[in-house]
């Protein structure tokens, strides 16, 4: 009798055990990884659009290079809570730790998910990286930049955001290893802003390019230079790039093409400047740099927001050079 009553006991222990392990509750991983080539994933927004409520400020993609345990993230988005479900959905999908994170430029939407990761950089397990230019320019306007972010997207999707700045600076010609993978620093550009990092992978022909490549969202000219980012597309398309990272994930249809984003954001860059000195050739004033509005370009994201901003921004680059073309030689 003994004997029987030790069988069940055995028995009903091993049944718990299993409605135990049934039970447990699996991790939680709700992001929609998309996979561009070995060890590289992306986190992009469902439909282009500008930062709202609607979306929590997650208007661009995130990136993450990965080998085994290790994570390199890319832009880790607007807001801690943005940070934090990258964090736990590398750890539960992947079974990796973020050790470095890459801030490719100092706009709000790129670098505040860095907010999630400050109790490892605080503990040096993890390192933020970026260009000089960029960490000071996140000193300078992360805080107003945090207040309007969330004054778009809603207190509710930026709770609990702290600025955390950048620890480490990359410099051209730094490699960046991430198991097999080589990320080169390329040149901090001065386009989209005053110091855009790009990083190349020659191998795969994969190119981080920050905010200097957008897709069917009107790129924004604040910090940087019209002529500087013509510049630097022009710089980037000499790679010839399978793939371009951008405010977008762009890819080519074949070897002898380009990603159609770094083509689009160069067409839009060039057309704003033929308006604008068209417009100074007509005898048009900079407070007419308004009526330079591109109807070409009327149905991408945030036209009616930035393209009169652009077209200022671009008249008071452009006129000083156009002004010494003008003048009589003496």
């Amino acid at each position: 009798m003994n004997a029987l009553r030790a069988v069940c006991a055995l028995v009903c222990g091993w049944l718990a055990g299993v409605a135990s392990v049934q039970a447990a509750p699996r991790c939680a991983d709700d992001v929609p990884w998309q996979r561009v080539a070995a060890g590289v994933w992306h986190w992009s927004p469902a439909v282009e659009a500008e930062i709202g409520y609607a979306n929590a400020g997650h208007v661009l993609p995130t990136s993450v290079v990965l080998h085994g345990a290790q994570a390199l993230l890319i832009d880790p988005g607007p807001s801690h809570a943005h940070g934090q479900r990258l964090r736990r959905s590398l750890a539960c999908r992947f079974g990796a730790q973020v050790r470095w994170i890459v801030n490719t430029h100092a706009h709000a939407e790129n670098v505040l998910g860095n907010s999630a990761f400050a109790d490892q950089v605080a503990d040096g397990t993890v390192q933020i990286l970026a260009t000089a230019a960029t960490r000071a320019g996140m000193a300078q306007r992360c805080p107003d930049c945090l207040a309007s972010l969330t004054a778009k997207a809603g207190t509710d999707a930026m709770a609990g955001t702290n600025i955390v700045l950048p620890t480490r600076t990359l410099t051209e010609g730094e490699v960046l290893r991430v198991g097999p993978y080589r990320l080169r620093v390329l040149r901090t550009e001065q386009g989209h802003t005053g110091g855009d990092l790009v990083l190349w992978d020659a191998q795969r022909r994969l190119l981080w390019a920050g905010g200097l490549v957008y897709g069917q969202r009107l790129p924004e000219l604040a910090q940087g230079s019209l002529d500087g980012w013509l510049a630097a597309l022009d710089r980037l398309a000499t790679l010839r790039p399978r793939l371009v990272v951008g405010n977008v994930v762009s890819v080519a249809s074949d070897a002898s093409t380009l990603p159609p984003a770094l083509t689009g954001t160069r067409a839009y860059l060039g057309a704003l400047r033929s308006g604008v000195l068209n417009a100074m050739d007509q005898g048009l004033q900079a407070s007419d740099a308004t009526t330079v509005t591109l109807p070409a370009y009327s149905a991408w994201a945030g036209h009616a927001e930035r393209q009169g901003f652009n077209a200022q921004r671009a008249w008071r680059e452009l006129e000083p050079n156009w002004m010494e073309q003008e003048s009589p030689a003496k």
